[in-house]
């Protein structure tokens, strides 16, 4: 029987044995099931910064975990060849809920604050993010999702209990760019707001050459970012403007320049408080 995936903006229409376009979701005989729950590609412990998180905890150390399967084709994706992958291609293991928070408080006592879904898009197996934060919240640590807030409005308010920061990509703020990666500018921009209500965000944008880099656009986004209602108030929304460096896809073209990034940044702080460079 041919069912509908709710978990993200593509509502994609699977048969049997089919798997949607995050490659993590597949209709088995007529259940939509998370496919990647528990298959873990990547562990680490990360500086909280790298998130990037710059006014959440600074100075902390976080676990990092990542699965595979992503609902956007980015041409320039840094972690494609698992963001990309399929549950054959993907070298992952399984770590359960109960192992991942067990990981969790051990390295708690080195100074972490919890755990990290990050490196691929954690929402599309959303139901691990779940049980495994259910168990890192009871141990008293802190949940942090990576994401492109694409997940559906259920999906979001399910995690938003059990979560303490967020970091959103924010690609760009045109809808022509944002489909030409896969996705929609007005569900993401659904998915800041409501976010911004009940925990810490942060966002972040790739400056990507041609692309999303008009001091018009950025204008554009900064202002809007500048009026959403959130918990850290008004205009205190830290925006990280980081450079595009030639990755996947987008091999032909160059990094962005640096004064480009700097530029942007300045048009950010018009209306930003907190806005931060990276990769530069």
């Amino acid at each position: 029987m041919r069912t509908i995936c709710e978990t993200c903006m593509h509502h994609c229409s699977l048969e049997p044995g089919q798997r949607g376009r995050c490659r993590a979701r597949k209709n088995d005989g007529g259940v939509i099931v998370c496919e990647n729950y528990g298959r873990v590609t990547s562990l680490a412990l990360d500086p909280i910064e790298k998130k990037p998180l710059y006014r959440f905890m600074p100075g902390s150390r976080i676990l990092s975990v990542g699965s595979y399967g992503c609902n956007l084709q980015c041409p320039f994706c840094q972690n494609h060849e698992i963001s990309m992958a399929d549950r054959e291609e993907a070298r992952a293991e399984y770590l359960s809920p109960e192992e991942l928070a067990d990981m969790a408080r051990q390295y708690a006592k080195a100074g972490s604050i919890g755990v990290a879904f990050t490196y691929n898009e954690p929402l599309v197996g959303w139901e691990y993010v779940r049980d495994a934060a259910r168990l890192v919240k009871k141990a008293g640590l802190k949940t942090v999702l990576v994401t492109n807030g694409t997940a559906s409005p259920g999906v979001l308010e399910e995690l938003l209990p059990l979560t303490d920061a967020m970091n959103i990509d924010l690609k760009g703020f045109t809808e022509a760019y944002y489909e030409r990666l896969g996705g929609d500018l007005e569900t993401v921009k659904c998915f800041i707001r409501r976010a911004a209500r009940d925990c810490h965000v942060e966002l972040t944008t790739l400056i990507v050459p041609g692309e999303n880099d008009s001091a018009s656009e950025m204008e554009a986004q900064a202002t809007w970012i500048a009026a959403v209602e959130s918990r850290q108030g008004p205009g205190e929304i830290p925006l990280h403007v980081t450079r595009f460096f030639p990755r996947y896809r987008m091999t032909d073209r160059e990094a962005t320049e640096v004064g480009q990034v700097y530029r942007l940044a300045e048009t950010a702080r018009k209306y930003l408080k907190y806005v931060f460079v990276g990769n530069c």
